[in-house]
C-alpha cells in the first residue's frame, strides 16, 4: 500500500498562485496512477486533475483548465498540483489519491487516499 500526505494549502486572494504536493511513501509510486480532488462545504467531492504513471496523460475538469497543472516527479514521490489565477469558488479541501488504474476519473476507482490540505480563496 502507500500512504499520502499532502501540503501547500492555505488563505490566497483571488488571482493568486499555490502549488500543492502530496508525498508518497510505501509502494513504488510510479505503480500508480494520481489525482488531486477537492471537497468544498455541502457538496460531493469531485476530481480536478489526474495523471498517469509515468505522467505521460493528463485529464483536468473544465473549471481548472488553462489554471491548474498536475505533474510528478517520480524520482521523488511526490505530486504537484500548480494552481494559478485562483477563484473564490476553488475553496475547498483539496486531496490526493491514488489508484492502480492507468488513468481514471472515478473515485472509487481510487484506493489509497491523503488527509487533504485546506485551499480558501478571498475576493
Amino acid at each position: 500500500q502507500v500512504q499520502l500526505a499532502e501540503s501547500g494549502g492555505g488563505l490566497v486572494q483571488a488571482g493568486d498562485s499555490l502549488r500543492l504536493s502530496c508525498a508518497a511513501s510505501g509502494r513504488t509510486f510510479s505503480s500508480y496512477s494520481m489525482g488531486w480532488f477537492r471537497q468544498a462545504p455541502g457538496k460531493e467531492r469531485e476530481l480536478v486533475a489526474c495523471i498517469s504513471k509515468l505522467g505521460g496523460a493528463t485529464y483536468y475538469t473544465d473549471s481548472v483548465k488553462g489554471r491548474f497543472t498536475i505533474s510528478r516527479d517520480n524520482a521523488k514521490n511526490t505530486l504537484y498540483l500548480q494552481m494559478n489565477s485562483l477563484k473564490p469558488e476553488d475553496t475547498a479541501v483539496y486531496y490526493c489519491a491514488a489508484s492502480m488504474a492507468v488513468l481514471t476519473m472515478r473515485p472509487h476507482e481510487y484506493d489509497y487516499w491523503g488527509q487533504g490540505t485546506q485551499v480558501t480563496v478571498s475576493s
